[in-house]
């Protein structure tokens, strides 16, 4: 239990019913959904789709989606992945030839997006309310307008440089030229206008008609290779999760392309260690070298599995884990582990998480997101879509699982948790933040089952992140145990952004009650009732 002498957040307590979000107008539209009679699914999408609209920066229909969904009863939860794949003309030959990269704000960093087709996929098969009703909260707030929250603001003025770039985009973003403040009111009427003709049309009025026409409009012209066959080709696919057991639990992944797996694979090198019983010291050191080892084979070996053979099999074995641990000496740090070209060590990119339990026991696990912030920064400007740049994780060199290719997915960093035992859900769990996201995971879940956090206490826990060369340290880790891993041989620098945001609620079968909470480092909350 916390000091309330001291500020911080309480856990939240609900007999019935919880939702957790990074913004409170998304977690309101879930409470109300659920209030209304609505399921978990239901109350997901609404709150997502709010959250598109009053959080632009960091997500949006313009992007992706992946689920995990786990029916009470179900002993398996079901996995959802709404990622976006790239045109049928992108092809390595084509980027060689002409001599292209895959840069953050070029048209060839957008695959077509996911999202839209996920919510339609997920409501159509788990929910119990039209896609069109769900979308109308989102619908009003785009409309009439909203309150710009503080987390919101901060990230607004920090990327705006991001749409500056795009004349539509600086249009809309950056009224009189700069970001606006917190607590300013804000409308999107033409986002309002082509969620009111999905709500009416179905996904067919995303990919086809006049929306999806803008979008491959903006991005011929701009030099992308998108056609509208390839927008009339997206879908949402239903995929098999990956598992692995921790202090006897199943934690469930969704499977490459994202990287959840990554995770997994953290989990079982930390498996013979007594985590609760190290120090900062020791734990930090530990995860840094863990988290180096899977990120290094995550770079590696990645990509869409269902064009790229990914060697999910070993990757989870005794075997792989067992070598792992053998290269770990809690002594020194080993030196940076980096593939060849990896991708961009940037840990911070822009994404939003949220659960919900509802009244029957189901759980839902979401995961939205536009990657950076802003996305690519191309705005369609008729229908007011921004796009995101997923394709930007691509390799454009061939024979790499994460090549670029015509229809694939490139690797993914946001991916939905489930916590599973005895075949019965625990806890939908989720962390954003980019690459950090699978250390994210790790972190969150040792801080309950090894060191005996409650939802909120693992939530706030000062956070580290060993990739690209670097171990990063969150402002609350002291200075002394900074100089301990330096000591080591890490090479420590102090975050300069706070280290992704997470959502997570526990299903405390023994008292009959869900303990949510919600990551103070953004503007969000957890509610129930």
């Amino acid at each position: 239990m916390r000091d309330f002498s001291r500020p911080g957040r309480s856990p939240v307590y609900a007999a019935n019913a919880a939702v957790a979000t990074s913004h409170p107008l998304s977690t309101l539209a879930a409470i109300e959904v659920l209030r209304g009679g609505g399921n978990a699914v239901d109350a997901g999408i609404a709150a997502v789709a709010v959250q598109c609209v009053v959080d632009p920066l960091m997500t949006g229909i313009g992007g992706d989606c992946f689920a995990l969904y786990a029916p009470a009863g179900a002993a398996v939860p079901i996995a959802l992945d709404g990622s976006g794949r790239a045109p049928a003309a992108a092809t390595p030959d084509w980027y060689a030839e002409h001599g292209v990269g895959i840069e953050a704000t070029s048209p060839h960093a957008v695959t077509v997006p996911g999202a839209v087709a996920a919510w339609d996929r997920l409501v159509r098969a788990h929910g119990t309310r039209p896609l069109g009703d769900l979308l109308q909260p989102a619908i009003r707030y785009a409309e009439e307008g909203f309150a710009i929250q503080s987390r919101v603001a901060w990230d607004w003025a920090r990327c705006a440089p991001r749409v500056r770039a795009d004349a539509d985009a600086a249009a809309l973003y950056l009224p009189e030229g700069r970001a606006p403040a917190a607590g300013n009111l804000f409308r999107l009427p033409r986002l309002a206008a082509t969620l009111r003709r999905i709500a009416e049309e179905g996904p067919r009025g995303f990919y086809e008609g006049p929306v999806a026409a803008d979008m491959v409009e903006k991005l011929s012209r701009l030099g992308g290779l998108h056609t509208p066959a390839d927008f009339a080709a997206a879908r949402a696919d239903t995929v098999t999760p990956i598992a692995t057991r921790y202090r006897g639990y199943d934690v469930y992944e969704c499977p490459p392309a994202g990287q959840g797996l990554a995770a997994l694979m953290m989990l079982n090198v930390l498996q013979p260690y007594d985590v609760g019983a190290l120090s900062d010291l020791d734990r930090i050191h530990l995860f840094a070298e863990a988290c180096k080892q899977a990120y290094h084979h995550r770079d590696a070996l990645f990509g869409d599995a269902d064009l790229a053979r990914v060697p999910v099999s070993h990757l989870l074995s005794d075997a792989w884990h067992a070598a792992a641990r053998g290269d770990i000496d809690m002594t020194r740090a080993r030196g940076p582990v980096l593939y060849p070209e990896a991708a961009e060590a940037v840990a911070h990119r822009d994404t939003v998480y949220l659960c919900v339990v509802d009244q029957d026991g189901n759980a839902l696990s979401l995961i939205n997101s536009i990657f950076q912030g802003f996305g690519s920064g191309i705005l369609a400007p008729e229908s007011g879509v921004l796009l995101h740049n997923r394709g930007l994780s691509f390799r454009t060199e061939g024979g790499h699982p994460n090549s670029i290719g015509p229809g694939k997915r490139p690797m993914h960093t946001i991916i939905p948790g489930m916590l599973m035992r005895d075949g019965r859900a625990v806890a939908p769990f989720g962390v954003m933040g980019g690459h950090y996201q699978a250390m994210g995971h790790v972190e969150l879940l040792s801080g309950i089952l090894d060191r005996g956090l409650d939802v909120q206490e693992a939530l706030d826990a000062p956070r580290s992140f060993a990739y690209g060369g670097g171990l990063e340290l969150e402002a609350g880790i002291p200075d002394a145990v900074m100089a301990g891993l330096a000591e080591r041989g890490h090479p420590v620098l102090r975050a300069a952004l706070p280290l992704g945001g997470g959502q997570i609620i526990w299903i405390d079968r023994a008292a009959g009650t869900l303990v949510a909470g919600s990551d103070p480092r953004k503007d969000g909350s957890a509610l129930g009732y």
